[in-house]
């Protein structure tokens, strides 16, 4: 069934995903059960996720369970967990050094003993044709199918012809320990992770439980820090790094308006159409019941393009006819008019082409289309009115 979801279109998978997450849960009690999307960018292991970093394990597991009762505190979470897992029974063979001693063996000579009981030594190697088969030396499974046969283990010594039976000389422990332990940057870090429930976000769910992770934050002992990973993590980073880039080409574009015109502040007159659309496009989010993120921030970037090239192709129009002669009213009024239709045309051939992707999504894009293709789709919102008389009155000063 699982290969099958896998060649729906978008609209069924994307309605499947929850519904079959649910279903896997009650139908494997006890299991660990994800049901996700295809991840198009940077994949995020866990939506929400906090990181808790120290030296004592047995602490950080009381501050991830403290974590932990937080997320469940909030309907808006499920399916919580952390990276370490739960802990598991060891069994661990402790040697009486004054007993040792005494018998004349040694930790090494005990260490061998139970290695070559249980687990075998190699003798040797039994050619077969091309084959290499070893041959081990290890007790028959009826001696060796429990740990307290152990026990009955005779501990050869290594300087001497001594030997002892190994129950006199060690003893089993059992404790519970942590099998395994995730560090970063060097330090023991434990990740308590969480899902949002069906038809929550992840930004949702912080929101949520915010206030009490402040204060969890400023009861941990010294040495312990809190960090917030998941989709938010990665979000910030997203922001940073396209925020640098929008920034350097705002300032290549501002510096190829200035060698175009000619004049260093026509160039805002261009810049000052920019609010316009992208409160457009946050209206299209609300209306569509998008979130705003990476891909549609992405979405409102490329907007701002095409809104910039219809202000510069008006600008230029009123210049080349105020150049010639025209007065810059008429010049305004008939650059409104006459290249209205190209402006119009593309506007329409963008938003016609896509509106199927901001209803319906894309197939295999299917996470990134629909949020960024309902921020670029909203171009009416550019206000050509707005943009003549504003130049108009601009240029005129």
């Amino acid at each position: 069934m699982i290969r099958e979801v896998k060649n729906f279109p978008y609209v069924v998978h994307n309605h499947l995903v929850d519904p079959l997450s649910q279903a896997l849960l009650r139908a494997i009690p006890g299991a660990r059960v994800d049901v996700r999307q295809l991840d198009t960018g940077t994949p995020i292991k866990f939506p929400v996720s906090i990181r808790l970093s120290g030296e004592d394990a047995r602490t950080l597991r009381q501050l991830a369970g403290e974590v932990e009762n937080i997320y469940r505190s909030t309907p808006l979470a499920e399916r919580y967990r952390d990276d370490w897992g739960s802990e598991n029974m060891v069994a661990r063979l402790q040697i009486d050094p004054d007993r040792a001693n005494l018998a004349g063996v040694s930790n090494q000579d005990v260490a061998a003993a139970s290695a070559v009981g249980m687990n075998g030594y190699q003798m040797g190697t039994l050619r077969e044709g091309d084959k290499q088969i070893p041959i081990m030396a290890r007790l028959v499974m009826g001696e060796r199918a429990r740990l307290a046969d152990l026990s009955n283990l005779y501990v050869y010594s290594s300087q001497g012809p001594q030997k002892v039976p190994m129950g006199l000389v060690s003893s089993l422990d059992y404790r519970m320990e942590t099998e395994k332990i995730q560090r970063r940057q060097q330090f023991r870090t434990i990740e308590v992770s969480c899902f949002p429930v069906p038809g929550a976000l992840a930004s949702q769910v912080l929101n949520a439980i915010s206030s009490q992770l402040t204060q969890f934050s400023q009861t941990l002992p010294p040495g312990y820090r809190m960090e917030i990973g998941g989709e938010q993590e990665e979000q910030v980073k997203g922001f940073h790094d396209l925020s640098i880039v929008l920034l350097i080409s705002l300032t290549c574009i501002y510096l190829a308006l200035v060698l175009k015109f000619k004049n260093a502040i026509k160039p805002f007159i261009v810049f000052a159409t920019i609010p316009y659309g992208m409160v457009g496009a946050l209206i299209a989010l609300m209306c569509m019941g998008q979130p705003f993120g990476f891909m549609a921030f992405l979405g409102i970037v490329s907007l701002v393009g095409v809104i910039v090239s219809h202000v510069i192709v008006l600008f230029d129009f009123i210049e080349e006819k105020h150049a010639a002669g025209e007065p810059l009213e008429e010049a305004v009024l008939d650059a409104g008019i006459i290249r209205l239709r190209p402006v119009m045309i593309t506007v329409g051939a963008t938003i016609f082409g896509l509106i199927p992707l901001a209803l319906h999504g894309g197939r295999s894009g299917s996470p990134c289309a629909t949020p960024r293709s309902a921020a670029c789709w909203w171009l009416p919102s550019l206000p050509y009115s707005w943009c003549r008389c504003f130049t108009a009155s601009l240029c005129w000063t």
